[in-house]
């Protein structure tokens, strides 16, 4: 049975000789009446701050769960960041290990270059010594003959010279 203050209040008892005071029990109603009166309001109070914290418990729940998710997003999107980087990274180092790889070709091809134009280099220097020594050879061996053909002048002009004399002496 429920009992609201306006059925304690409108509540009337059977009187008897031998019964309660009717003016304390009517206070005592009055009393419970008004005490029920706070707790029904204090209930419907509570009833409501209920529906209020479950609302907002459940608007809560709504922001924890968006925040969850959107962790959850923002970590895909770190990761996926993070992999596309190291991605980048590895093509970036893939590509400055065949430019250096291309730039050490190119600087061995140079260097292949340069010694076979040392080693022509050489050859031509060997080839020019060997020309300036041939010359320088043949001058000598032509002064020597040059000399030696002087000598055989002069011994040539000395024994004319003596055979001149030594037939004058004769002719004489």
């Amino acid at each position: 049975m429920s009992v609201n203050r306006i059925d304690l209040l409108n509540h009337t008892f059977s009187r008897s000789l031998r019964g309660y005071d009717p003016e304390e029990v009517d206070t005592y109603l009055h009393d419970v009446a008004d005490s029920l009166a706070r707790l029904s309001d204090e209930r419907v109070r509570l009833q409501n701050r209920i529906v209020s914290l479950e609302e907002r418990l459940a608007e809560y729940a709504e922001r924890e769960n968006a925040l969850r998710e959107t962790l959850i997003a923002t970590q895909r999107v770190t990761e996926d960041l993070k992999a596309a980087a190291q991605q980048e990274a590895q093509a970036i180092l893939e590509a400055a290990r065949l430019r250096a790889e291309s730039l050490m070709n190119q600087g061995n091809l140079r260097l292949a270059r340069v010694l076979d134009e040392i080693a022509d280099a050489r050859k031509l220097k060997a080839q020019f010594e060997y020309k300036v020594r041939s010359v320088i050879e043949s001058h000598l061996r032509l002064l020597e003959l040059s000399r030696s053909d002087d000598v055989r002048m002069e011994e040539a002009a000395a024994a004319l010279g003596r055979g001149v004399l030594d037939g004058e002496g004769a002719d004489a």
